[in-house]
């Protein structure tokens, strides 16, 4: 098992750099991506295209897939269901709600840039843990009261959202559709420094919750009698996730199903151990969010669509199918 793990990893971690590349060089201006290196090092013919445009949205765009992909990962480890994902129990629709308010009542307080991410990271701290009150509401966890709760939190963010656009003027309306439609067209190395502190703070504290997550799967009072201290473990992915998922929205939108996609094909490839799940996904979800982007951007030349339509084309089937592979389960309210 353990060779297996290792193999896994292995393989993520040739692949990340080769789709990173891969997507560096494809675009409206192709570029060879094994001249890249060359490019880079004599400061040849398209080093501008790729320092400037090419590198900051390839590499914003793998930050928020790895914030997201995590995430759900932690999420649905903590309710312990394959269902729950940040865009799927209303997080990303929270933080996003966050970030309306924001941009339409509080920009001229602060800079943009700066209250951003603090006031989408409050609405997803604010979801994550109304739907921990939702779901601990039956004494356990039931998957149906989850993801009905998560149909009311993006139900009341989507109409949050609706209300803080028809209160918003031209300027704050064209700010606004982009986090309805999400995407990296402004991508800026300044703004990957600027929300670097936050995801990395989030990742650092929710790639230590493996060995957690893994007795949790046996249930609280097992995990409990295991040493696991269930508030503090809760505190640190409702902290962790919402710290991810707000900066992620910040500088994105409200990217649907990385989330959800992710943890879920990782596990049925390399396992359930989420020691090596949660490192795996951070990869699979940099990778997805790639390559998702580099689609959004190649398909309609030389237009460009956006990033959450690419997703949710991919996610939304792959809901429905997790829905049908686990309808008795859900029906019963047994996952």
């Amino acid at each position: 098992m353990q060779a297996r793990y290792l193999k896994s990893m292995s393989v993520l971690s040739l692949l990340l750099p080769a789709v990173l590349l891969l997507c560096a060089g494809l675009g409206a201006y192709y570029i060879s991506p094994w001249k890249i290196p060359s490019i880079l090092l004599q400061q040849e013919e398209g080093y501008a295209v790729l320092t400037m445009v090419r590198f900051p949205r390839v590499v914003l765009a793998a930050l928020v897939g790895a914030a997201l992909a995590i995430s759900g990962a932690c999420l649905q480890g903590l309710f312990r269901n394959p269902l729950a994902a940040p865009e799927i129990i209303g997080v990303s629709n929270g933080a996003a709600f966050g970030a309306a308010i924001w941009i339409v009542m509080f920009s001229n307080l602060m800079s943009l840039q700066i209250g951003l991410p603090i006031a989408a990271f409050l609405g997803g701290v604010g979801t994550v843990s109304l739907l921990w009150l939702v779901a601990r509401s039956s004494g356990n966890f039931n998957v149906v009261t989850l993801i009905l709760a998560g149909i009311a939190m993006n139900a009341i963010a989507g109409a949050g959202i609706g209300l803080m656009t028809f209160l918003s003027d031209d300027e704050q309306l064209r700010t606004l559709t982009f986090w309805l439609l999400g995407g990296f067209g402004s991508a800026t190395w300044s703004m990957v420094l600027l929300i670097l502190p936050f995801f990395g703070i989030g990742l650092f504290i929710l790639w230590s919750l493996g060995s957690d997550l893994n007795a949790m799967s046996l249930g609280e009072s097992e995990a409990f009698h295991l040493g696991v201290s269930i508030k503090r473990l809760r505190l640190k992915i409702i902290f962790g996730s919402a710290l991810l998922v707000g900066s992620a929205v910040s500088v994105a939108g409200a990217i649907g199903f990385v989330g959800l996609v992710v943890p879920h094909l990782l596990r049925l490839w390399i396992g359930a151990d989420h020691r090596w799940l949660l490192p795996a996904s951070t990869m699979g979800g940099a990778m997805l969010l790639v390559l998702a982007d580099l689609v959004a951007r190649t398909v309609v030349i030389p237009a460009e669509m956006p990033v959450g339509i690419v997703t949710a084309l991919v996610g939304g089937p792959f809901f429905l199918w997790l829905l049908i592979r686990y309808s008795r389960e859900v029906l019963r309210g047994s996952l």
